[in-house]
């Protein structure tokens, strides 16, 4: 076979094993847990934004649209990227190989023609297809569940007369770069381990500690990147000693296009990485 009919061959595969574990994933009653987590920040904002709407004639409203910002800044970094995303790829990634072997399906795949990279490569971008359209989507909608209570002028100069616009793409690459650099390190768990909870569990330990590392190390983490994706700093806490402060990233972020290169890199060497492993994957429910 020519290469570019084996190219053909491998594509057709991959759009079909993605149409298959999409159906899965949205459709997953294990899964509903990852929907309330991926829009659980609209449930403050929203509130927030009921409350903000309507001020007392004659009052003073301290509410400011800088102050939102950087609300919105704390609860997406905080959050959204360290809380939801995380735990949302691992409920999403850690099951396209792990949880076929806990349903005794995967072998309907191993057992079919089809090459483990490509096996591979087939769910990852059915996993990252569902990631990006939950929490991307989410990442969206927070916008104006954030910020519609400042009124349509303010919005409207805020958005497209300032850098409002730029931030919700900056938010929404954020999003799905997390879900990317994420999603390939939970799949290679799925695949290289039996229980992908424990290298899960390392991994939250060194994003969280990433303040405490030296210059050099911070940078083997994909929340660094992430942070440098953003387009505001992540609120300082008010005073030191304060827990939150060992989640905060004291040094100067990389340029925007040098994070995005890395983390594709990233997921790039850990994808090729765990198809290479795939290949000696074997199944063994019994033991399982």
């Amino acid at each position: 076979m020519t290469a570019a009919t084996n190219w053909g061959l491998w594509r057709r595969q991959i759009f079909a094993i993605m149409r298959i574990d999409l159906r899965k994933t949205f459709f997953a009653k294990r899964g509903l847990w990852i929907y309330l987590l991926a829009f659980a920040p609209e449930v403050p904002m929203i509130g927030h934004w009921l409350i903000q709407r309507g001020p007392a004639p004659g009052s003073i409203d301290y509410d400011t649209l800088g102050q939102d910002v950087r609300i919105f800044a704390g609860i997406f970094q905080f959050f959204y990227l360290r809380v939801a995303i995380f735990f949302g790829c691992l409920g999403i990634f850690a099951n396209l190989f792990r949880g076929e072997m806990m349903d005794k399906s995967l072998h309907y795949y191993l057992l079919a023609p089809v090459r483990r990279e490509v096996l591979v490569i087939g769910k990852f971008l059915s996993g990252l297809t569902a990631a990006v359209v939950i929490f991307g989507g989410s990442a969206i909608l927070q916008f104006p569940a954030m910020f519609w209570h400042h009124g349509r002028d303010l919005m409207h100069a805020y958005m497209f007369d300032g850098p409002g616009m730029s931030h919700l793409v900056s938010y929404f690459l954020a999003a799905v770069l997390a879900c990317v650099g994420y999603g390939s390190l939970f799949l290679a768990a799925g695949v290289l381990f039996r229980n992908p909870l424990f290298p899960a569990a390392t991994l939250l330990i060194w994003e969280s500690i990433n303040g405490f590392l030296p210059a050099l190390l911070k940078k083997i983490s994909v929340i660094y990147w992430l942070q440098s994706i953003c387009p505001i700093a992540l609120p300082a806490p008010p005073a030191r000693g304060n827990i939150m402060a060992l989640l905060v990233i004291d040094i100067d972020p990389a340029p925007t296009q040098v994070a995005i290169v890395n983390l594709l890199l990233i997921a790039g060497f850990v994808l090729v990485w765990a198809a290479l492993r795939a290949r000696k994957l074997e199944i063994a429910y019994g033991t399982d």
